[in-house]
Protein backbone atom coordinates (compact mmCIF):
# COMPACT_ATOMS: atom_id res chain seq x y z
CA UNK A 1 0.00 0.00 0.00
CA UNK A 2 1.54 3.62 -0.87
CA UNK A 3 1.93 6.09 1.98
CA UNK A 4 -0.60 8.43 0.59
CA UNK A 5 -3.21 5.45 0.94
CA UNK A 6 -2.09 4.45 4.17
CA UNK A 7 -2.55 7.84 6.05
CA UNK A 8 -5.81 8.65 4.24
CA UNK A 9 -6.91 5.07 5.71
CA UNK A 10 -5.78 5.79 9.11
CA UNK A 11 -6.95 9.63 9.03
CA UNK A 12 -10.87 7.74 7.53
CA UNK A 13 -10.49 4.81 10.67
CA UNK A 14 -9.53 7.41 13.46
CA UNK A 15 -12.67 9.15 12.38
CA UNK A 16 -14.62 6.26 12.45
CA UNK A 17 -13.34 5.26 16.22
CA UNK A 18 -14.35 8.90 16.90
CA UNK A 19 -17.88 8.16 16.04
CA UNK A 20 -18.21 4.85 17.02
CA UNK A 21 -16.92 5.92 20.97
CA UNK A 22 -19.60 9.09 20.46
CA UNK A 23 -22.53 6.50 19.25
CA UNK A 24 -20.82 4.56 22.14
CA UNK A 25 -20.93 6.72 24.77
CA UNK A 26 -24.32 8.23 23.77
CA UNK A 27 -26.06 4.25 23.96
CA UNK A 28 -24.05 4.39 27.49
CA UNK A 29 -25.75 7.25 28.71
CA UNK A 30 -28.91 6.67 27.44
CA UNK A 31 -28.57 3.04 28.96
CA UNK A 32 -28.00 4.48 32.31
CA UNK A 33 -30.98 6.94 32.41
CA UNK A 34 -33.27 3.81 31.02
CA UNK A 35 -32.06 1.82 34.50
CA UNK A 36 -32.37 4.38 36.89
CA UNK A 37 -35.91 5.02 35.41
CA UNK A 38 -37.01 1.01 35.51
CA UNK A 39 -35.47 1.10 39.71
CA UNK A 40 -37.93 4.08 39.97
CA UNK A 41 -40.88 2.55 38.27
CA UNK A 42 -40.06 -0.78 40.49
CA UNK A 43 -39.85 1.10 43.92
CA UNK A 44 -42.91 2.74 42.85
CA UNK A 45 -45.17 -0.53 41.65
CA UNK A 46 -43.37 -2.23 45.03
CA UNK A 47 -45.46 0.41 47.13
CA UNK A 48 -48.60 0.23 45.19
CA UNK A 49 -48.98 -3.47 45.62
CA UNK A 50 -47.15 -3.53 49.46
CA UNK A 51 -50.38 -0.51 50.20
CA UNK A 52 -52.42 -3.01 48.55
CA UNK A 53 -50.84 -6.35 50.29
CA UNK A 54 -50.55 -8.06 46.78
CA UNK A 55 -46.90 -8.75 47.78
CA UNK A 56 -46.42 -12.55 49.18
CA UNK A 57 -45.41 -12.91 52.54
CA UNK A 58 -41.96 -14.39 53.66
CA UNK A 59 -42.12 -17.87 54.81
CA UNK A 60 -40.93 -16.72 58.22
CA UNK A 61 -43.55 -14.03 58.44
CA UNK A 62 -46.39 -16.61 57.67
CA UNK A 63 -44.95 -18.75 60.57
CA UNK A 64 -44.76 -15.67 62.72
CA UNK A 65 -48.49 -15.14 61.98
CA UNK A 66 -49.91 -18.42 62.41
CA UNK A 67 -47.69 -19.22 65.49
CA UNK A 68 -49.36 -15.38 66.88
CA UNK A 69 -52.83 -17.12 65.70
CA UNK A 70 -52.32 -20.26 67.36
CA UNK A 71 -51.01 -18.75 71.03
CA UNK A 72 -53.74 -16.52 70.84
CA UNK A 73 -56.21 -19.17 70.33
CA UNK A 74 -54.31 -21.24 73.32
CA UNK A 75 -54.43 -18.27 75.26
CA UNK A 76 -57.88 -17.84 75.43
CA UNK A 77 -58.99 -21.70 75.53
CA UNK A 78 -57.22 -21.45 78.67
CA UNK A 79 -58.88 -18.48 80.30
CA UNK A 80 -62.17 -19.00 78.72
CA UNK A 81 -64.43 -21.35 81.74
Amino acid sequence: MEPKHSAEMSKHLEKQNQALMGTYRAMSHELHKLQVEEEAIMHKLYELMSAEGLLPKHKKEKHLERDVKQSTVAGKQRTEP
